[in-house]
């Protein structure tokens, strides 16, 4: 942590000694801007703004509270007035219903209206709690049923439960903080808690994990990569829950049920019309894929999503695949070959760059 002849330089205005300040709290400051917003290009604004507030507001901070709360004060307004200003983040399986199992997608959401993953161990997040006080571990709080969860709650709602459950500030801090009363933050406390709750389900995805051991989750991953590569829609299905879930955002249309999903990917992914790699990776705490299909014209391997896998015991409950291709086509034929779109610049950089997955494979 910062000593105060660090503190009292940075408010003479010496950057490096700023810079040194405000380190070691970077990346939990991002994680919170992301678990606020739900994506991670609003996270990373959100972060810029606080930096430069926090550059500004230094020479007035007195030290009444820590540099931690102090930063957490500019992160919290930073991220409340971003959500006034920008629709809900949501996954697709809270955007419609689920498709036939027979029906293609059709065009997808061009508004930024869905949640991105998170590179978790790139951006430095550690294990474990923010503090003893804290109820869920700092990664649980970004699975992606979690942010989803969070999505679902008004703002100050959102924030009280972050800060008081996931950073573990007191209720007083925390009222402190949002400029309200005690009251009022355990009210909202409260509300959050059970609506969370209701939508999380029993187990975290890092206490699913930590049963499984990273022995048996490497070998049912390396199954499903080795049934993607060779086509065997046989092994992949029989790897899902009975009511597992495939989504596929930017696109609304997502498919339910193993019998619905075996259906699907015989007729669109599996169907042999493209051939399929993938590279193992970690996003929002969980295993993660970066899928890349052959592309004759390059004669490469190039992207196309990042799937996430949610899992209940050994079996995958949901594959959530976001995908880095155009969506400029006014043609919904054009996202039943989606694979076949040219590359979205933004959600490479999302998906792939920023978990650091190269750009093409030969």
């Amino acid at each position: 942590m910062a000593t105060e002849s660090t503190l009292q330089a940075a408010q003479r205005g010496d950057e490096g000694s700023f810079a040194a300040l405000i380190e070691p709290y970077r990346g939990e400051l991002h994680a919170h801007c992301y678990r606020m917003l739900g994506s991670l290009h609003d996270a990373d604004d959100a972060l810029q703004e606080v930096l430069l507030r926090a550059w500004r507001g230094i020479g007035r901070f007195e030290g009444r509270s820590s540099v931690r709360s102090w930063l957490y004060t500019i992160a919290t307004n930073a991220c409340l007035t971003q959500i006034e200003r920008r629709p809900k983040r949501v996954l697709p399986l809270d955007y419609s219903g689920a498709a036939a199992c027979d029906e293609p997608p059709g065009r997808p959401v061009v508004e930024s209206v869905w949640i991105e993953p998170y590179p978790d161990e790139l951006i430095g997040l550690e294990d474990g709690y923010a503090t003893p006080e804290a109820r869920y571990e700092q990664r649980e709080a970004i699975e992606l049923a979690f942010i989803a969860a969070l999505q679902h709650l008004a703002a100050n709602q959102r924030a009280v439960l972050i800060l008081r459950e996931v950073l573990g500030f007191s209720a007083k801090e925390t009222a402190d903080l949002l400029e309200t009363s005690v009251a009022s933050v355990n009210s909202a406390m409260q509300r959050a808690r059970a609506a969370v709750d209701e939508r999380i389900g029993e187990q975290t995805q890092q206490a699913t994990l930590r049963a499984l051991g990273d022995d048996e989750i490497k070998e049912i991953v390396d199954r499903y990569v080795e049934a993607w590569e060779n086509g065997d829609v046989d092994a992949f299905t029989a790897m899902l829950a009975e009511d597992a879930t495939f989504a596929m955002p930017p696109l609304a249309t997502w498919y339910q049920g193993r019998d619905g999903i075996e259906t699907w990917v015989r007729l669109s992914p599996l169907s042999g019309d493209w051939r399929w790699r993938a590279l193992r990776t970690q996003a929002n705490g969980q295993p993660a894929l970066g899928f890349y299909n052959w592309d004759e014209d390059e004669q490469a391997w190039m992207p196309f999503a990042l799937n996430v896998l949610t899992f209940r015991g050994r079996e995958i409950t949901n594959v959530t695949a976001f995908i880095a291709r155009s969506i400029e086509s006014p043609d919904p034929e054009s996202y039943q070959r989606f694979p076949e779109e040219p590359a979205n610049p933004r959600q490479l950089s999302a998906f792939f760059k920023r978990f650091d997955l190269p750009a093409r494979l030969t």
